[in-house]
């Protein structure tokens, strides 16, 4: 299982595993920025799956890079091309550790386009010839939050990326200018 986050793990791990599922994760995220906060996500994924006996890979390497090369006079299909690398990632691995299927956690968030990440999942299983697993995870949505701040892990506000970063706080995206905007912590 692709693994974005330990707040986004918590619901589809616990259905997986309540189905029988013997799941191994994958932390590959190249999109995230800065590193601090790819930090984070890590280290609290880290301690999340030690509480709750889930055995996770972690890709250590910080790709960001190569991730804005390949997004670069693109950046209105980057979602499909990081559920795409993201996904690719995880299949490599899988067919490695020959196992019977994957899936991701970005299947939990209300935010992520579920057609299109079905759509790429779907197109590399097919191509690779293995599995992919499909669960609309969004109806434990609420129980995924209120897990996740219980356990008191960092959850983040934005998918990751430097684009979804800046559209949490560029007013033009709301339609507002420029000098009348409230940002966090302006009064």
């Amino acid at each position: 299982m692709h693994i974005c986050c330990a707040p986004c793990t918590v619901y589809p791990f616990k259905m997986l595993k309540s189905d029988g599922h013997d799941i191994q994760g994958l932390f590959y995220n190249p999109n995230i920025h800065p590193y601090r906060e790819y930090r984070k996500r890590l280290d609290t994924l880290a301690d999340y799956a030690n509480q709750c006996g889930l055995r996770v890979m972690y890709q250590e390497e910080y790709n960001l890079e190569e991730f804005l090369r390949n997004i670069a006079f693109r950046e209105k299909d980057r979602c499909s091309y990081c559920y795409y690398d993201r996904l690719q990632r995880t299949i490599h691995r899988a067919k490695e550790e020959r196992f019977d299927g994957f899936t991701t956690t970005l299947l939990y968030s209300k935010f992520q386009n579920h057609a299109m990440i079905k759509e790429i999942g779907e197109s590399l299983a097919i191509e690779h010839q293995i599995r992919f697993y499909y669960q609309d995870f969004r109806v434990g949505w609420l129980e995924g939050i209120m897990v996740s701040k219980e356990m008191g892990m960092y959850r983040q506000p934005y998918c990751g990326c430097v684009y979804s970063e800046k559209d949490r706080f560029y007013p033009a995206k709301r339609g507002s200018k420029v000098e009348s905007a409230k940002f966090p912590g302006c009064s």
